[in-house]
């Protein structure tokens, strides 16, 4: 009886066919369009990318942060945030289309798609990270909740409000801010609550509250733009509010793009990079963290789906961090206290761009 063949030789020779019939896998491939090393994809990226344009929500009526100028361009810090992440995601600041949105409306337009980034004095809460399906991808603006009253009001302080209306915003933390300010210090008030800001100013103005109560940087800015009315900001701030960019959950590649864009900005400004003079610095740098900021040493662009010159083209068209504020809140005369960098003593930081 004949002993069996060995299978051996026929199965190295299937397995060598088989390595000969599939390709192996090219390290110069170019990853597709929103995808990073390791294949994973920006489904958002790739919406921005189709239509060449990134749908940016925004106040539309905030002074300093998104108004528009008398040429009907949007101005301000979220406006210009909005345009850098236009500017590292295609390349070209200009495409944003600005989306003016309510605070009732904000959160359910970014839950739909009908923006891709959220930019609207938001403040950072567990509650819009846990419930509502969003994320704060970087924080532009340290701000708190103030009031402001008229200058014969006879107000020194938030304690004296006593039995006083206040305006509000409907559907803000204001409002949770404000009670608990008047609960805790066992004040009594009533709230007039409004659906927008242009509402609750005039109100205010007309008389129709002793108080309003906002962001304290808000409340600045209106009453810069009221120079004769003679309004008063109390000088107690009740609370911390952080704000800035918010995406929707689910998308980590998006906002891996938009929190390395703010922290570009800031990088900038701790580095001297500015609008004016990046171009020179990208040519002469020698400083690798410059030479990485700016595109000429390592991948950080494809590790973020874009290309290497994505916080480049975000300083050069927007300029950095200080020059936002400069051009948008300093005209104000909105000082930049806890927006300071940490160096200077505020909270303002970039983590390692590396």
């Amino acid at each position: 009886m004949s002993r069996p063949r060995s299978l051996l030789p026929v199965l190295c020779a299937a397995a060598a066919l088989l390595g000969a019939l599939v390709p192996a896998p090219s390290s110069t491939q170019t990853p597709p369009p929103g995808a990073a090393p390791g294949g994973s994809r920006s489904a958002t990226l790739e919406a921005v990318r189709g239509r060449r344009l990134l749908l940016c929500g925004v106040s539309g009526e905030s002074p300093g942060f998104s108004l528009p100028d008398s040429q009907g361009e949007m101005r301000g810090l979220d406006a210009d945030t909005c345009r850098a992440v236009a500017a590292a995601a295609l390349g070209d600041a200009k495409l944003v289309r600005f989306v003016p949105l309510s605070p009732q409306a904000r959160f359910t337009a970014l839950q739909s798609g009908e923006v891709d980034l959220l930019v609207r004095n938001t403040s950072w809460t567990l509650t819009r990270e846990a419930s509502l399906g969003l994320n704060m991808a970087w924080i532009n603006f340290h701000d708190g909740t103030a009031f402001v009253v008229r200058g014969d009001a006879g107000v020194s302080s938030a304690k004296g409000l006593d039995g006083a209306t206040v305006c509000l915003l409907q559907g803000t933390t204001t409002e949770l801010d404000v009670a608990g300010y008047f609960r805790a210090n066992n004040l009594n008030f009533t709230p007039v609550l409004f659906g927008g800001v242009s509402e609750a100013a005039n109100a205010f103005l007309a008389g129709r509250c002793d108080a309003w109560a906002n962001d304290a940087s808000y409340l600045g800015a209106f009453r810069a733009t009221q120079p004769d009315k003679g309004l008063a900001i109390l000088p107690e701030r009740i609370s911390s509010e952080p704000v800035g960019a918010m995406v929707r959950k689910g998308d980590e590649r998006w906002f891996d793009l938009v929190r390395w864009t703010g922290s570009a900005l800031l990088a900038a400004e701790e580095a001297g990079v500015t609008g004016a003079n990046a171009e020179e610095k990208r040519r002469g740098a020698t400083d690798p963290a410059v030479q990485r900021l700016l595109g000429t040493q390592g991948e950080l662009g494809a590790a973020l789906g874009v290309d290497n010159a994505w916080a480049f083209n975000a300083i050069t068209q927007v300029g950095n961090y200080a020059e936002i504020w400069e051009r948008n809140l300093a005209p104000l005369g909105i000082d930049r206290g806890q927006n300071r960098l940490a160096s200077q003593g505020g909270l303002m930081f970039a983590p390692p761009l590396r």
